[in-house]
């Protein structure tokens, strides 16, 4: 019986949890078991588990074909893609990025000791805004790195002509974009190059895995060498690089995944459509629109919660869930700009990110993908309206929770 049916009490109010196992929030999504099981033993019979296999090879090719673009430079994570990247497009001195997306946009700059310079982003798609980009150039400026905020491209063409017009580099996280169009083309061909993750949580996975995507040959090739140590040939290194191979495993499940693209994104759609119909009519929650006239992936499934119109805010709602074993979560909170080392660096920085500051405080991200069925999301939804119905019973057992611990 679903808790919808049963109507029992809340985990918070001394009800028995809704789900016996969590649910989380990017569990992975798997293809053909015995699609990838034949691939394994084709891998280990060759016994070519790296360098530059016949798996990565066809993972490429496959990648370029789906996205139109000319060059895919799989890696072995989408972090050391950027890294990679960042590198080979010579950026140095002052990047500005948005100050709204995972931690390794902004990492992969500092880490190579060039400053990530915060945007605040746009209310309305939670991207970075080009008219912040623009008040934030100076001349250490060398580049501008966009995010495709959950699949949504963000104005690549007004952030290009930013950048043409101030003589900037520029590039573009779609990390959560793989599968999503930007004005009816498929994400990959805007600045120059474009980043994709295949890790396990994202919507296409590789265990772990990421691609630069480009259709600059020179870049290609540069990034090719750099992901190689340098090597040229079995001897000859011409360029300091690093080890950012994928593995043979890794394209196989990446392959694996891609043979299931439109089951993937057709089960993500379900329940994207399932949770906007559940909680359309509730006052103060806001479910994310994801557009009809572009392709998307429909991967993150994502609530923003007004405090001043529900009558739970979003952390209150956050702790109700995971009571119930629902493991909803926080993106990106709480902004980059407040996690170290940039909070101590540049304490500043949230006087100018009004708007970031706004939206991660009311951001939850829900469970999807095909762990989760439309039962499940009957049932969560269930819990998100009780709890909002009863916030004050909520509300006092939260914080009486709240004081015990202290």
């Amino acid at each position: 019986m679903s808790y919808k049916e049963k109507l029992s009490d809340l985990a918070v109010l001394g009800g028995e949890k809704a789900f016996a196992s969590p649910l989380h929030v990017g569990r992975p999504n798997l293809g053909d078991t015995n699609a990838f099981l034949e691939r394994t033993k084709a891998i280990l019979d060759s016994r070519w588990l790296s360098n530059d296999g016949p798996m990565v090879k066809e993972f490429e090719q496959r990648i370029s074909e789906y996205t139109g673009v000319k060059h895919c430079v799989a890696m072995c994570n989408a972090t050391v893609a950027l890294e990679i990247a960042i590198r080979a497009l010579e950026l140095k001195g002052e990047v500005i990025v948005p100050s709204y997306t995972f931690i390794a946009t902004a990492h992969a700059l500092q880490w190579q000791e060039i400053t990530p310079v915060f945007a605040d982003m746009d209310p309305a798609t939670h991207n970075v805004d080009p008219c912040q980009i623009e008040r934030l150039i100076t001349p250490r400026t060398t580049g501008i790195i966009g995010v495709h905020v959950w699949g949504r491209a963000c104005e690549t063409a007004a952030i290009e002509e930013i950048a043409n017009r101030k003589g900037l580099k520029v590039m573009f996280d779609a990390a959560h974009a793989f599968g999503c169009t930007n004005k009816g083309r498929m994400t990959g061909a805007a600045g120059a190059c474009e980043v994709f993750s295949f890790h396990a949580t994202k919507f296409l996975n590789s265990f772990e895995g990421g691609a630069v995507v480009t259709n600059d040959d020179q870049l290609a090739a540069k990034m090719r060498l750099m992901r190689n140590f340098g090597f040229v040939d079995y001897d000859r290194v011409i360029y300091p690089g690093t080890n950012g191979k994928m593995t043979e495993i890794c394209a196989a499940m990446g392959l694996t995944s891609l043979d299931a693209i439109n089951e993937l994104i057709a089960t993500n759609r379900r329940n994207y459509e399932a949770y906007q119909g559940n909680l359309k009519a509730l006052p103060g929650i806001s479910f994310i629109q994801y557009a009809l006239e572009e392709r998307n992936n429909y991967h993150y499934l994502v609530v923003e919660v007004d405090p001043d119109v529900a009558t739970l805010n979003r952390d209150e709602l956050v702790a109700v869930l995971h009571a119930e074993n629902v493991l909803a979560r926080k993106y990106f909170w709480p902004g980059c700009h407040r996690m170290e080392p940039y909070r101590s660096l540049h304490p500043e920085a949230a006087l100018g990110l009004e708007v970031t500051e706004r939206i991660a405080s009311q951001i939850m991200v829900l469970p999807g993908g095909q762990a989760v069925g439309l039962e499940d999301i009957a049932d969560i939804t269930a819990i998100i309206r009780n709890a909002l119905e009863r916030a004050e019973e909520v509300r006092h057992a939260l914080r009486s929770k709240s004081n015990l611990s202290s």
